[in-house]
């Protein structure tokens, strides 16, 4: 068994770079062999994990990514989580991007032991293609987004085009299958963790508030979400980060919620708001508003970028936003006292790591929506 294990780790990970050694390559043929290749590793690692588990459900959970050995950690707590509230199901985790596939997968970072940390995942499309090919009887795509924002979308996109065959033309599923599917509701979607102004935002305020109402009586506590710039504002998603903020200051006026990528909701527009509220020095707690606390949350968030400039030599870009300058050495500079929260692992921890409110994704995946006309037939009649 162990054996077996080893020789489809291996197949994994030569599937991760083929595709990679042949992408300035001439010979399509070749390319297509690779990629193929690569579902067939998937087929392969899934089929298997149904076949061990007896199980006729699966669960994606689809995250953007990191390449942070404690991001990794959070995930593995989250899949352990799904596992035990879905225990009929086998649970995946997948990454978006191709950037943190690749750079997970090469080992960036180092443990606490110095160890090089390499973790392989893959894209939701591949693990669809294997979802699909395994035939599950049901299956459900979680988002693990904050906000219905690009990324989102691009998950939405992602079951549609699985359940229409669509990835390549040498791989296709079984297109009964996938009719089944669609014909017996058995395919669905979990929204983002603020999907609903109403429901979510009220619940999500209320679970930060129980774990960080003691900061906010001592002084500012500032969340760092992510946001997206105006013309990847899909949904026009970006106004739940204000909703929050809106919801918190209900509690105490000492919540802020700013974000790295929403126009005029840069850390330069907190700082507006605080000082219109008279809080203009003082200890300000920063946490980040993200599924996992990864890059942004280290650096853009609780990093030493811009330490070495001096606050009369700051240059503002033209949406008001000072570059290349982290909150806490922002905040710093300004006459507060910036303090990074830590969790027991010594690191910033996400949303994800919040036992409350991954709670509410949890829901959101109990409660998942049926992915109406997904399915269209590749053979429809004439």
């Amino acid at each position: 068994m162990k054996k077996i294990k080893s020789l489809i780790l291996a197949a994994m990970a030569f599937a991760m770079v083929a595709p990679v050694l042949t992408s300035c390559s001439d010979d399509d043929d070749k390319k297509v062999d690779n990629i193929v290749s690569e579902y067939s590793v998937n087929d392969q690692m899934v089929a298997a994990q149904k076949k061990a588990s007896g199980k006729k459900e699966a669960v994606l959970l689809v995250a953007f990514g990191s390449t942070w050995n404690n991001a990794f950690k959070a995930f593995d707590a989250t899949k352990a989580a799904y596992e035990k509230a879905f225990p009929n199901a086998d649970v995946f985790v997948c990454f978006s991007s191709d950037i943190c596939i690749n750079r997970a997968s090469v080992g960036e970072n180092e443990d606490e032991n110095g160890n090089i940390v390499k973790r392989d995942y893959y894209e939701p499309r591949y693990l669809l293609h294997a979802i699909g090919a395994a035939k599950y009887d049901k299956i459900y795509v979680q988002s693990l987004q904050v906000i219905p924002g690009e990324e989102f979308a691009n998950v939405v996109a992602c079951v549609k085009k699985f359940m229409n065959n669509g990835y390549i033309a040498s791989a296709h599923l079984d297109d009964e299958y996938l009719a089944k599917l669609q014909e017996n509701e058995a395919i669905y979607l979990g929204l983002p963790l603020l999907n609903d102004p109403e429901v979510d935002v009220p619940e999500v305020a209320k679970q930060l508030n129980e774990l960080y109402k003691g900061e906010a009586a001592k002084g500012i506590v500032a969340f760092m979400g992510h946001g997206n710039p105006d013309t990847y504002d899909t949904f026009k998603a970006n106004i739940r980060y204000n909703q929050l903020e809106e919801a918190l200051q209900t509690y105490s006026k000492n919540y802020f919620v700013g974000c790295v990528d929403q126009p005029e909701n840069f850390k330069t527009h907190v700082h507006a708001r605080m000082e219109k509220a008279g809080l203009t020095s003082g200890k300000i707690y920063l946490h980040p508003l993200m599924s996992i606390a990864g890059d942004h949350a280290h650096n853009d968030m609780g990093g030493d970028d811009g330490e070495d400039v001096d606050a009369k030599d700051w240059e503002y870009n033209d949406e008001g936003e000072i570059e290349d300058l982290s909150w806490k050495v922002y905040f710093n500079k300004l006459g507060y006292t910036s303090e990074v929260h830590l969790g027991t692992n010594k690191e910033p921890l996400g949303l994800l790591e919040l036992p409350g409110v991954l709670n509410v994704w949890v829901k959101h995946t109990q409660k998942a929506e049926f992915l109406e006309d997904a399915y269209h037939s590749m053979y429809p009649e004439e």
